[in-house]
């Protein structure tokens, strides 16, 4: 993997180069994003140059335009006009200007907007691009700001509704549909989905692929001397000794990779205050997707289901027992989820501490996020593998003889 992967709104990122590889770290656990812009491969465009972007790319008039969040590459709300007689659809979207790094990798570009298209097509709520005047999903444009004649992938998405999950309060019930809308997206995609492309997808080096957590031994002197850091280095070779010698009994497939609590839109289904139910309404940000695991995908949703939950231990078992309704686990997989979770915890934390070394201007809103993030790894080391795991067994247990709306209650 040479270039930095798509980014959204919550992501707090940055590029690190080395021999082997690159990533683009992010605070996993922020809620907001206030990083300084990467302004040697950011795009840089203003209100009016975009405007007149959509009009010449995609044949489109821009009435309305808003800039969205985003750390190393541009994204805007357009609402569109539409004349009479002219082409019907919606009328907002997302314009996405891929950073110049990320535009030099078009084929993984194409892949993750083809099955967003073959996941819509599926009925999963995936966002779906809008052509280009000469019937391309993407076009690379030419960029008018800062030095060299940089070029940037620019995409129109169709805008999804919605609120993050990050922004209610999660109960059983959407736990629960998430943990199946990450089984049934992996298996989707696995089984079905088939591109000249797909081959980019196995990003070997790639630091957020759950495979390469040995690859934070190179970050990890950024954590100090302290507790943290001796958490981490049991994760790290625990993680060496007892999960990747069993990759290879897991059953591979396609992760999205990323499924955290600002790339799930969702809506509420029913008037009740007391007693909501929500349905997910959008899923965002496919640029991490890459060749891996099934039960990489629900250790992923259970970590970031975890950041914002006022009861974290509960999380597991109710987004476990919606990924198995799908995709049951084997007794290997299941035995390497705790430290699957453990793994993604210790990636985002290194890498935001790292993050925080390399722009130490940002370092305060760094570690405040990180907060819950090492809160919740130590609980995890304190309570215990054993316990925790009969915490999320015994609960997805129990939805094999009731309904999970009969689960309810706060998370």
């Amino acid at each position: 993997m040479h270039f930095v992967a798509v980014i959204i709104a919550s992501d707090v990122r940055t590029q690190i180069r080395s021999s082997t590889f690159s990533f683009s770290p992010r605070d996993m656990m922020s809620s907001g994003n206030d990083c300084k812009p990467q302004t040697l491969t950011k795009p840089a465009l203003g209100e009016k140059e975009v405007m007149e972007l959509v009009d010449k790319v995609f044949g489109l008039q821009v009435s309305w335009i808003r800039p969205l969040p985003s750390y190393d590459d541009q994204n805007f709300h357009v609402r569109v006009s539409r004349n009479k007689g002219g082409a019907e659809g919606a009328d907002e979207y997302v314009l996405k200007i891929t950073n110049s790094e990320d535009s030099q990798e078009p084929d993984l570009i194409e892949v993750q907007t083809q099955a967003m298209m073959f996941l819509s097509a599926e009925g999963f709520p995936s966002a779906t691009p809008y052509l280009t005047k000469d019937g391309n999903i993407m076009s690379l444009e030419s960029g008018d700001t800062g030095p060299g004649d940089k070029k940037y992938m620019v995409r129109l998405l169709t805008y999804l509704p919605g609120v993050p999950v990050a922004k209610i309060a999660t109960n059983a019930q959407i736990l629960y549909e998430i943990g199946k809308l990450a089984a049934g997206l992996d298996k989707a995609l696995s089984e079905k989905f088939h591109h000249p492309s797909v081959k980019s997808l196995h990003r070997g080096q790639f630091i957020w692929n759950l495979a390469n957590v040995p690859l934070l031994d190179q970050y990890i002197y950024a954590l100090g001397q302290n507790k943290y850091r001796e958490v981490v280095e049991q994760v790290i070779e625990q993680f060496k000794g007892k999960v990747i010698p069993k990759l290879s009994s897991f059953r591979a497939c396609i992760n999205h990779g990323d499924l955290n609590d600002h790339n799930i839109l969702v809506d509420s289904s029913s008037a009740s205050l007391e007693n909501p139910q929500y349905r997910v309404s959008g899923i965002l940000d496919f640029g991490d997707m890459s060749y891996g695991y099934y039960v990489f995908e629900v250790a992923i949703a259970i970590m970031y289901m975890m950041i914002e939950s006022t009861d974290p231990l509960s999380v597991g078992g109710h987004v476990l027992a919606g990924f198995e309704s799908v995709v049951p686990l084997t007794e290997e997989e299941r035995g390497a989820l705790f430290l699957l979770v453990s793994g993604r915890f210790s990636q985002s934390l290194v890498i935001a501490a790292h993050t925080a070394l390399l722009y130490p201007e940002n370092k305060e809103y760094l570690m405040i996020t990180a907060k819950t993030g090492w809160k919740h790894l130590m609980t995890m080391f304190e309570v215990g593998q054993e316990a925790v795991e009969k915490t999320w067994f015994e609960t997805a247990e129990a939805y094999t003889n009731r309904a999970p709306a009969q689960q309810m209650g706060g998370c």
